[in-house]
């Protein structure tokens, strides 16, 4: 590849290019918004890893191309960059000063270089970086030839440590790439990585909170009353917790000051914006779903107004794992065994609601083992095992936050209010709902707080929410179903209802 037609520019520079290139806009914020054209999300079934020499990745859990289709595809890579040029980001990626790895990007939109050094930790030229991540947008795979499924590719080889991103403008590609690749090198130190955000109060206490998208990962952790040490992906280590990341990537839809301040006001010169409708006078209608409901905002740590600057910290003091419930079954809080948390970590349960992919017309239950499975390398009872001893080893008690349709059901009560899922996280690390009377319900693995002072029983009791209690029992017998159906597959628990 000709590296005289490669540029490293800064974040001005960079955004001065890509609006000189017609990438896209600076909004009145400040904030440069492009769209990201038929792809507004990951393509998780164009992703593909390389069978490479001793490769120990479980086969049945990845689609795989051969060392020769990758090359053909990494020629293709590099052929495409001669021929329109691009730009260059050294940096890094763990906030572990012993975890560090840099990592270099290659990118032919100066707007996605601009993102990753939005994301990523900054690292410098003359350090050989350990992972190089190739995105390519304007290459294209022939399917016939190259194995693919169709013109768009991610390809990962993990021997070699490049990442090959084809076919495909949306960024979030670029990150997850990384997050993918760092779940085999930290699980191979002993380092469990996680999809979680995670939050520092004044007293030193560590918050995790683990969730899919939409879930409310990003908007919990970035609590006024606390520090942000992470919104999205962190690794927890011998002596704590650390971001693998130094910036935020956090969902924008219906985004408003009121709700959510630091996020709003994060979005500035310097943050990118991804498929945000804006009108003539370039205000953003964070509302407006036009284009996706993965609408995206990407912005530094340092954005955010209280933010951990070490990026660290140390063991959780509690784990929330949240879920988007679209069917109302799931209480508003409920306090985890062990056993619980293993399974429903394993679950990995939200609902995907209509908009967000092609297709969904209807809120559909969704489940990714370890709340990140098209980004683990090994089996899911791998890194569950891996959180199970933490939460041994240090005591950390565990929650479910609902933070759906609670007591009804999406389209039937709105969403849980953000105040009250912020009050239950407070409690929660304040230790107040840990020795409360719950009622058990065997066949969801929860424990439930009978009451909570200043929280409305419906919420803690769905079932009192709802106007037909028929529609209940059956929206929660549908659910004991599902994960019991998901369960089977990693054969555990099984016949846990009966124990």
């Amino acid at each position: 590849m000709n590296q005289s037609h490669l540029q490293r520019l800064s974040a001005p520079a960079l955004i001065e290019e890509a609006v000189r290139r017609g990438e896209g806009a600076l909004l009145a914020n400040g904030a440069f918004c492009a769209q990201t054209g038929k792809f507004t999300g990951r393509s998780p079934k164009d992703k593909y890893f390389v069978d490479g020499e001793a490769n120990s990745l479980p086969k049945e859990s990845h689609q795989w191309l051969t060392e020769e289709q990758f090359e053909r595809l990494f020629v293709k890579v590099q052929q495409s960059f001669d021929e329109t040029g691009g730009y260059v980001f050294d940096g890094a990626v763990n906030q572990h000063p012993e975890h560090r790895v840099p990592v270099r990007f290659y990118t032919q939109f100066a707007w996605h270089n601009l993102f990753v050094q939005r994301l990523f930790l900054p690292g410098t030229a003359s350090q050989e970086p350990v992972y190089t991540v190739y995105g390519a947008p304007l290459a294209k795979a022939d399917p016939a030839v190259d194995g693919t499924r169709s013109e768009t590719f991610i390809v990962l080889h993990p021997g070699r440590r490049i990442v090959l991103i084809g076919g495909t403008e949306y960024a979030g590609e670029l990150k997850k790439s990384i997050f993918t690749m760092m779940h085999h090198h930290l699980a191979q130190r002993d380092v469990m990585p996680m999809h979680c955000s995670a939050s520092l109060g004044a007293d030193g206490d560590v918050a995790l909170f683990f969730g899919l998208s939409g879930t409310g990962k990003t908007t919990l952790s970035a609590d006024p009353d606390r520090m942000l040490i992470g919104d999205d992906e962190h690794g927890w280590g011998s002596d704590g917790v650390f971001n693998m990341e130094n910036g935020c990537y956090a969902k924008c839809i219906d985004l408003s000051e009121e709700k959510e301040p630091d996020i709003y006001h994060a979005i500035r010169f310097g943050a990118v914006l991804e498929n945000v409708v804006y009108d003539e006078s370039r205000q953003p209608d964070y509302s407006d779903r036009t284009l996706t409901e993965n609408t995206r905002a990407a912005y530094p740590l340092n954005f955010i107004r209280n933010y951990e600057p070490s990026g660290r910290a140390g063991h959780p003091n509690a784990i929330v794992f949240l879920s988007a419930d679209a069917s109302g079954v799931l209480p508003a809080v409920a306090r985890l065994t062990p056993e619980d948390a293993k399974r429903h970590y394993l679950l990995g349960y939200t609902s995907k609601l209509a908009g967000t992919e092609r297709g969904v017309v209807n809120p559909e239950a969704t489940f990714s083992a370890c709340f990140a499975a098209p980004f683990l390398t090994d089996k899911p009872a791998r890194y569950a095992d891996m959180l199970m001893e933490r939460v041994a080893r240090y005591n950390v008690p565990v929650y479910l936050l609902s933070t759906g349709w609670v007591a009804g059901g999406y389209g039937n009560v709105g969403r849980m209010p953000l105040h009250l899922t912020r009050d239950l996280v407070k409690r929660i690390l304040r230790g107040e709902l840990d020795d409360l009377d719950t009622t058990r319900d065997n066949e969801l693995f929860l424990s439930v707080p009978k009451s909570i002072p200043g929280i409305p029983n419906q919420y803690l009791h769905p079932r009192d929410g709802f106007a037909n209690e028929d529609e209940y029992e059956q929206k929660r017998s549908e659910l004991v179903r599902m994960f019991s159906e998901v369960l089977q597959q990693f054969g555990l628990f099984a016949d846990a209802a009966s124990r």
